[in-house]
Order: C-alpha cells, then sequence, then structure tokens
C-alpha cells in the first residue's frame, strides 16, 4: 500500500503543499501530524508505525517531515526496514531499501540536524542581542488571577484537585504550578 505522512510544526501552518504532492503521486492514505518534529513523540506518526505492514512503501516530502535528528531518523527508517516497509522521500529522490539510499540519508540527516542546530543558535545569539538593546523582555509574567487565594487554599485543603483549580483559574498546569511556587 502506498502511505504518506505530512508534517508541519503548528497547527497555523498549511499541509497543502504536502497534500497536493502526495495527491498527484496517488497516495493511498495520509497521515498528517500538526506538531514539531523535534522528537518522534507525535500521534500520527506513531499511528502511521502501527499501521504500516510488510511491503508498503511511506511517502514523505522530505525526510526533514520524518525526523530533525540524525539519530531519530535512522532509528525510524531501521524500525521500518525491519517491519519490511520502505521511505521514499519526494525531495531528495530517496529509496532507503538500496546501500546508496541509507548512505545518502545518513549524509542528508546529518545536514539536517546541523542546519537545525545553525538555526537554535542564531536564535539565541539574536534574543540575547536584542535583551542587551532593551528590545526584548521575553514572555509577559501571569499574575495571580482574582479568585487565586481562594481556590489556592479549596485545593491546598484537598476540596479540589490541582486539575479542577486549573480549570476554574483558567491556567495551564505549568503556570499553576509556577504561581503555586510563588505563593509558598
Amino acid at each position: 500500500m502506498k502511505l504518506g505522512y505530512i508534517r508541519v510544526s503548528t497547527l497555523e501552518q498549511n499541509e497543502g503543499r504536502q497534500r497536493v504532492l502526495m495527491e498527484e503521486k496517488n497516495i493511498e492514505k495520509i497521515f498528517i501530524d500538526k506538531c514539531s518534529g523535534k522528537d518522534t513523540n507525535r500521534p500520527k506518526l506513531k499511528e502511521i508505525m502501527e499501521y504500516a505492514r510488510e511491503g508498503d512503501i511511506i511517502h514523505i516530502e522530505s525526510f526533514s517531515r520524518l525526523a530533525r535528528s540524525t539519530k531519530d531518523l535512522l532509528e525510524l527508517v531501521d524500525y521500518f526496514k525491519s517491519k519490511g516497509v520502505s521511505l521514499v522521500s519526494f525531495k531528495e529522490n530517496l529509496d532507503t531499501t538500496t546501500p546508496t539510499g541509507k548512505l545518502m540519508l545518513t549524509m542528508i540527516g546529518a545536514i539536517a540536524e546541523f542546519e537545525r542546530e545553525c538555526l537554535l543558535e542564531r536564535q539565541r545569539e539574536g534574543i540575547a542581542l536584542a535583551k542587551a538593546e532593551g528590545k526584548y523582555k521575553g514572555r509577559k509574567k501571569i499574575d495571580f488571577p482574582e479568585e487565586w487565594e481562594a481556590i489556592y487554599n479549596k485545593y491546598k485543603i484537598r476540596d479540589i484537585t490541582a486539575t479542577k483549580a486549573m480549570e476554574l483559574l483558567d491556567l495551564k498546569r505549568n503556570t499553576f504550578y509556577r504561581l503555586k511556587e510563588d505563593w509558598e
């Protein structure tokens, strides 16, 4: 079966370009993730890993859509190979079932990882420069909600769970626990 895997980094990004490519290649079933590729903990990636059977071919727009690190990329290739599943990349025009394809894949993965590290380094340098110039303040600190004390006290005496307190205060988990630390 011809399977397709599409990934964009955020919910706001559009997978249309990749989807059109898959449709042009007559891909039978497409799996779409809208999340970062920093690791392999992605719902649709896990789903395609489970779904793929021996003889299937997974098509991807480029190997960077599958993994951001060489290690993850090679582990995924080995996993699919052990299941008898091939990977084909349109952009790199590679088939991982051949020795040359495997060699090229390793090199492409290393280059992609290098590019990602360079991007992150430039980003850190830009933020440091902006901070030094007083232009970057970071994310605005979230203050205690009006109902904090009353709801926190209920949480503290175990009248409500932390999850319920977060829901009532309309706070995310990390924010709730950071405020909790600041309060105590």
